[in-house]
């Protein structure tokens, strides 16, 4: 008796639990317009924190963040040289010419959303202007491969190659950050696969209409490689050059991907 072999799927929702995903990422994208229009110079990434906590908790929502595993704030606030899980705190203020990532994530009826967003308090230069935009549209290539059929490294190639397309048009190198990449959600905010941001394509679980992924590439001005501060979460750059960060969770369906973080406009 021959037995065959399951095919490996990326996690799938049903149309109603996508909508109910939709929703917990609404709330995710209200607190991002809320924390951008916030910062501005003097204001503390703390204040920036309690900006999304307060939208997120009068939506009906709980910050997916606060308590995740110690981590004591609602954002993550990266600020410059800060890839990714910055702690928010009073006694770091914002001044004209930062570079800010604000990661955030709510859980709403049991469903989770995550976002981040780059972006500059004030006017920022041109190379920090188009780290952005590359971080962006490097997002967004990894977006327009979440199609049913394609493997998990489909998306991975479609994010490098974004990466690169951005290299091209910007006659510049970008460092795609090591070890950090997008993941599985759902019922949890972390979940298997994930999902790395460069790499060869075909491989891995495939995508099936209602799986999901954040998909979320990390850029540099300089290097790939990473240290982690003494308060055990902040990860910076090893040569002090500034970071981006985007990210979007995102549906296969039969109409295309369907992003689930949409910000108001």
């Amino acid at each position: 008796m021959a037995f065959g072999r399951k095919r490996k799927v990326v996690p799938f929702r049903s149309a109603g639990e996508l909508d109910a995903m939709a929703a917990a990422g609404a709330v995710v994208g209200a607190a991002l317009v809320a924390v951008r229009a916030a910062a501005v110079p003097g204001v503390s990434t703390l204040e920036l924190d309690r900006v999304a906590e307060a939208v997120i908790r009068d939506a009906g929502a709980v910050p997916s963040f606060l308590g995740y595993h110690g981590f004591t704030g609602s954002i993550c606030s990266s600020v410059n040289d800060r890839v990714v899980h910055g702690i928010p705190s009073a006694d770091e203020l914002l001044v004209a010419g930062d570079l800010v990532s604000i990661d955030c994530g709510a859980v709403l009826d049991g469903w989770h959303g995550d976002s981040a967003w780059t972006f500059g308090v004030g006017d920022i230069i041109e190379a920090d202007a188009m780290l952005s935009e590359a971080t962006r549209l490097s997002m967004e290539a990894g977006i327009a491969a979440m199609l049913p059929g394609n493997r998990l490294t489909d998306v991975s190639h479609a994010i490098e190659s974004g990466t690169h397309a951005a290299e091209h048009a910007h006659g510049r190198k970008y460092g795609i950050v090591d070890g950090y990449g997008g993941h599985g959600i759902g019922r949890e905010m972390h979940m298997d696969p994930f999902l790395a941001n460069e790499g060869a394509p075909g491989k891995g679980p495939e995508l099936v209409v209602g799986s999901t992924l954040a998909i979320e590439p990390m850029l540099t001005l300089g290097t790939y490689d990473t240290d982690i501060l003494d308060d055990g979460w902040t990860v910076v750059t090893t040569d002090g050059s500034r970071s981006a960060h985007w990210e979007h969770t995102v549906a296969v369906t039969e109409d295309g991907p369907r992003i689930l973080t949409l910000r108001p406009s």
